[in-house]
Parts: C-alpha cells; sequence; structure tokens
C-alpha cells in the first residue's frame, strides 16, 4: 500500500488485521465495530463471486473481503454523502480503487443503485434499533447508522433480493434479540436461510447478535452452527476470536476486478 495518507481534521488512521488495511476514520461520528469482522469472516464468498455491500459505512467489509477473495465487480452503496466520499478514499488508500466501487444509493431505491440480477453475493450489516427503540443519538451520521432512519432489514433483504442472481448469497449479521424477525423477513422476499450462528459476547451471555446465510429462491434446510464467543469469562479474546483476526489478517488475495 504505498498511497500518499492525507488525513482531514477530526480523522484518524487505524491499521487493522496485523497493518494489511488502513481504515480512516472520523474521531467522532460513525466508527466501524467488531460486528464488521464478525460478519467478513462469516461471509464464504468464492472466487470470481461479484459482490454488493449494502450500507458500506465506510468501506470495511468490503475491503477485508476483497482482500481475501480473489472477487470479481465489488460495489459498496452507502446513503450518507460523507462516509460515501471516506469509503472512496479507503478503497484508494488501499489500492482497491481498481477492484472496488463505491456509489451513494438508497436501499429502499434498488433500481437506482444497479441492474437486477448482476451479482452473486451480498452483504449486510443493517442498523439494528427501530424508531421507536432508545434514545436517538444526537450525531446525525450515527443515527442514521444505528436506527432504521434510511432503511430496515427488510429494505435491506429487498434491494438484495433485486441486486442477487438466482442462487445469490446473502450474509448479514443482526442483533439476536430481533433473529425472529430477520428470518421471517428473509422469508417472505424468498431468501431461505441455509447458516446461521449465534454470537455471544462470553459464555453464560445471553446471545448478542446472529449471523445468517441466506440463499435467494434456495430449498430448506438450516444448518445451525455452534455457539461463538466474542470474550473469555475472566476477559480478552477467545481462541475462536484470536483465530477470526488470523484469518483475516492472511496473505491478501491476488488479483481481482
Amino acid at each position: 500500500m504505498g498511497r500518499e495518507l492525507n488525513l482531514r481534521d477530526g480523522e484518524k488512521v487505524d491499521e487493522i488485521l496485523g497493518g494489511r488495511l488502513r481504515i480512516i476514520q472520523k474521531k467522532r461520528g460513525y466508527r466501524f465495530s467488531l460486528d464488521a469482522l464478525l460478519l467478513a469472516h462469516f461471509a464464504a464468498l468464492r472466487e470470481g463471486d461479484d459482490l454488493i455491500d449494502l450500507g458500506t459505512g465506510c468501506g470495511i467489509i468490503a475491503l477485508i473481503l476483497a482482500q481475501r477473495v480473489r472477487c470479481g465487480r465489488v460495489l459498496g452503496i452507502e446513503i450518507q454523502e460523507d462516509l460515501v466520499a471516506l469509503a472512496k478514499r479507503n478503497v484508494v488508500l488501499n489500492d482497491r480503487d481498481g477492484q472496488i466501487q463505491i456509489c451513494r444509493g438508497d436501499v429502499r431505491r434498488p433500481e437506482f443503485i444497479c441492474e437486477p440480477q448482476s451479482f452473486t453475493a451480498a452483504v449486510f450489516n443493517p442498523p439494528y434499533r427501530s424508531l421507536r427503540s432508545g434514545r436517538m443519538n444526537p450525531d446525525p451520521e450515527k443515527a442514521v447508522a444505528r436506527h432504521e432512519i434510511a432503511g430496515t432489514a427488510a429494505d435491506f433483504l429487498a434491494a438484495a433480493v433485486f441486486a442477487l442472481r438466482p442462487e445469490g448469497r446473502v450474509y448479514a449479521i443482526y442483533p439476536a434479540t430481533r433473529m425472529v424477525q430477520l428470518l421471517a423477513r428473509m422469508r417472505d422476499v424468498r431468501i431461505e436461510p441455509k447458516r446461521l450462528q449465534l454470537v455471544h459476547s462470553r459464555p453464560g451471555d445471553s446471545g448478542a447478535f446472529v449471523l445468517v446465510e441466506g440463499v435467494k429462491a434456495g430449498r430448506e434446510g438450516l444448518k445451525v452452527l455452534p455457539p461463538f464467543f466474542i470474550h473469555e469469562e475472566e476477559g480478552g479474546y477467545t481462541s475462536e476470536m484470536t483465530e477470526i483476526f488470523r484469518v483475516l489478517s492472511a496473505s491478501p488475495a491476488r488479483g481481482g476486478g
């Protein structure tokens, strides 16, 4: 990665995954979290997959997946103009501008995002909180990222169905408390849940997140993976979480595009 780094006021750069990725983020406002890494690891992309990342934020998931797998086309969609500009800079900073395209778009209007049935895989890490739950964050960027202001899980799923070819795959992370809603919405749009894993903060805690893979117009048959624990009871990361860091830090794929 030899691109020049020009930070603006209120920004910092984080080196992650053993320094293989450099991500510009705002010191205040939206910042990616551990759930993005969990989803990037869970997504079982194949060589040559054309990927759409719905709600790409700063571009973190698209960048990790383009590094891990020899993907084809990668398109990141984001509704917030400032984050679109930030994601574009992160793509250039990590020398992926020949492969990853970042565009401003609204998942509620998928016909303006891409051509129908033009991708083989979709990922999304949607806003978790309904408009009726909890105090709205006063920071507008955080509010849109966390609350269903600019799209619900149903909207993200409908956009994925529009974008995906037959038998295309969807990968998502969502609060475990809203798992039933997510699975029901998947069925509503004919995305069949095929693989599921509950994520717990530590042993003994209730599930925090659910990771789900679905297939467009897929056959019935769900594989439930063993639960995943982020932290040990006494603190520190579990060996499973450490392994995710190791895998995501492995040598990047070459080529693509």
